[in-house]
């Protein structure tokens, strides 16, 4: 009888490669890595293991060190102004709409620490990486056309003083969102006292929202300055 022949089992075909899942769990990765150890104590290496990803995948996507940082700034800003522009103000009230875009920045800043951490250690280059990014400038305009569709409907209401500029008020809602987080070790040494502590920043988060209020509120007629005074205070002068 003759002996049986194997018939040979097909080669296993290799995994495909999901180009785009890589891509982002490396740029996960690159987030974290930059936001723990600043531009200078990340390693391209530490990513590529950590992602599980041989290095030269790393260098292959994002061509470099460099590039790979201004991607990590670019993808963490835009997180938060896509979740802005999602906010809907159609139908509140213009100073509500003012006071729910500062909910929404001082959840987005306590939700996402990796943030501050890369805002903070941007500063400290100077904005230099910032600076090679088209993106990011661009990111800005919509959301202060928001805000200055807000400010008109209230200044045209009566509901919202008169001079107030979108940038400063941006500026304004996001420093008293972050200050306060991310100086709340050092602040929490100095004072001796708990400022992450959730009831700390509950009860600091209603005191800024009065804040707020009070100066989005126009002053009540009688409190209003005459021209006489407004010449005087522009002038530097006691009225």
């Amino acid at each position: 009888m003759a002996a049986a022949t194997s018939v040979p089992k097909p080669a296993a075909k290799a995994p495909k490669r999901d180009a785009t899942a890589t891509r982002a769990r490396l740029l996960k990765v690159a987030v974290a890595e930059f936001a723990t150890k600043g531009y200078s104590g990340a390693r391209m290496d530490a990513v590529a293991s950590r992602a599980k990803v041989n290095i030269r995948m790393v260098y292959h996507y994002f061509g470099g060190k460099e590039a790979l940082y201004i991607e990590v700034l670019e993808h963490t800003l835009a997180k938060l102004r896509t979740d802005e522009l999602k906010l809907d103000f159609s139908a509140v009230m213009p100073i509500d709409g003012i006071m729910q875009l500062f909910d929404f920045i001082d959840g987005h800043f306590a939700a996402h620490p990796e943030l501050m951490k890369l805002l903070s250690s941007e500063n400290l280059n100077k904005a230099r990486f910032m600076q090679k990014s088209i993106l990011i400038p661009a990111m800005a305009t919509p959301v202060l056309k928001l805000l200055q569709n807000l400010l008109q409907r209230g200044v045209a209401d009566g509901a919202i003083a008169r001079g107030i500029a979108p940038l400063h008020l941006y500026v304004t809602l996001v420093s008293l969102a972050y200050f306060h987080k991310s100086n709340a070790h050092t602040l929490s040494r100095i004072f001796e006292t708990d400022l992450l502590a959730l009831a700390w920043q509950a009860d600091h988060k209603a005191q800024t929202r009065r804040m707020l209020l009070q100066f989005l509120t126009p002053p009540p007629a009688h409190a209003r300055p005459t021209p006489r005074a407004k010449q005087t205070l522009a002038a530097g002068v006691p009225a």
